[in-house]
């Protein structure tokens, strides 16, 4: 009984020590919004558009940190863009956010995911609560569109980790592919 307690211990002291040690915290909330793509790049559909905007609420300028996966929720796209207090900013989906892909294979659906951050690096980011954004989105074959706001979702340590790394590896290894672009705006 007493080795047993004491290996539960040093089994909790080393997560602690772990833990401690990579730094790793909890994202404050309201800074990941979540939107989806369909019929993009698509002949005969209109372009659909990812709209972010800094409401002002933390003080100073925000970088939207864009992240592009496929259906296959593989990382195709990032880049992260700046956005002044009350500013506004338009992205493509065609032209910003899927004509860059790391695989060369050119999107029609997928996911996009926004964090909100003061830093201008999408492999560095520094979460801060504020960002607002909304899509239209490509439905059907009949191409009607829709607007709605981006979801809100708890960005985890785990996934912020895992968003910065992906980024990182494709600005170090993609030979210019995989870095989507800012838009219009701000």
């Amino acid at each position: 009984m007493r080795q047993t307690t004491l290996l539960v211990i040093c089994a909790l002291m080393a997560g602690l020590l772990a833990t401690a040690a990579w730094g790793i915290t909890t994202p404050p909330a309201d800074t990941l919004k979540v939107d989806y793509f369909s019929n993009a790049n698509t002949a005969g559909a209109p372009d659909g558009t990812v709209r972010v905007t800094n409401p002002g609420t933390s003080g100073g300028s925000l970088y939207a940190a864009f992240y592009v996966f496929d259906p296959n929720q593989e990382l195709t796209e990032c880049c992260t863009c700046r956005l002044t207090p009350d500013g506004l900013r338009t992205l493509s989906v065609n032209s910003d956010l899927t004509s860059n892909p790391l695989t060369g294979v050119t999107l029609t659906t997928g996911l996009i995911k926004i964090v909100s951050s003061t830093s201008p690096s999408a492999s560095r980011l520094v979460p801060t609560a504020a960002i607002r954004s909304w899509a239209t989105h490509i439905q059907n074959s009949n191409f009607s569109e829709t607007e709605t706001a981006s979801q809100d979702a708890t960005l985890s340590a785990t996934e912020q980790g895992r968003l910065q790394g992906e980024c990182a590896a494709i600005q170090i290894d993609g030979s210019g592919h995989g870095i989507c672009s800012c838009g219009t705006g701000d």
